[in-house]
């Protein structure tokens, strides 16, 4: 009888259990995650070394973080509610094209950071977000660069059979003398790979362009400033 009464108060406290919200917190706390998000949007454009869109990729940080402040704020005083989430996540599955840690490691500082002002610990954000901050800036300035470049390289081509990567790095080495590889991509429907190059003379681009389109006439070469990315 005493087990059955146990079991009926823990069922009921599931049922009747819900989140108390202050809306007052809740507001300061979007707005500490605004200007936390923006901070690491800014971060990421300016220290980030992705090969991808990043300011696109970054205008994603603070949605990601607000959307995981809402459920953390809903979920943390209702264990009824939490067991609902575990179940939910269950079912989904997170399938984002992450082509670098680099965007990973942003990824959970939005995350992160969503979550700390979700539970309400405001000084946990600003210290934690502001020794990642510290971290990530004093590399962008006193880190030595593995390569020194200017530029991205990406050559591209549907004739992955006359194109290869041995024959793709013979030509942008001969044109530029040092090339970093960082990505390279091989596929049935064509072949691509995208370097870190410094450029001197203007017309080593041509050159390299010419070189590789003697080798696969449809071979597609494009240069972006690292700068403008």
């Amino acid at each position: 009888m005493q087990t059955t009464d146990k079991w009926g108060q823990f069922q009921k406290f599931l049922i009747t259990e819900s989140a108390n919200i202050s809306i007052p917190d809740f507001l300061i706390n979007a707005a500490i995650l605004v200007v936390l998000g923006l901070l690491l949007e800014f971060t990421y454009r300016k220290c980030g070394r992705s090969l991808s869109n990043r300011k696109g990729f970054a205008s994603n940080f603070i949605l990601l973080a607000f959307t995981t402040m809402i459920i953390i704020a809903t979920v943390k005083s209702s264990l009824a509610l939490s067991l609902g989430l575990v179940g939910a996540l269950s079912i989904v599955r997170f399938r984002a094209a992450i082509k670098e840690p680099e965007e990973l490691v942003y990824l959970f500082l939005a995350i992160s950071l969503g979550v700390v002002l979700g539970a309400n610990q405001r000084m946990i954000a600003l210290l934690g977000l502001g020794i990642a901050f510290l971290l990530i800036w004093a590399r962008f300035f006193f880190a030595k660069p593995l390569v020194s470049h200017n530029l991205f390289l990406t050559v591209s081509s549907k004739d992955s059979e006359s194109l290869q990567l041995e024959s793709i790095l013979k030509e942008v080495n001969l044109a530029f003398g040092t090339a970093q590889l960082k990505r390279f991509d091989e596929a049935k429907d064509g072949i691509e790979a995208s370097f870190l190059i410094e450029v001197h003379d203007a017309m080593k681009l041509q050159e390299c362009k010419n070189n590789l389109q003697k080798i696969s006439p449809d071979v597609r070469v494009s240069f972006i400033d690292n700068s403008q990315i």
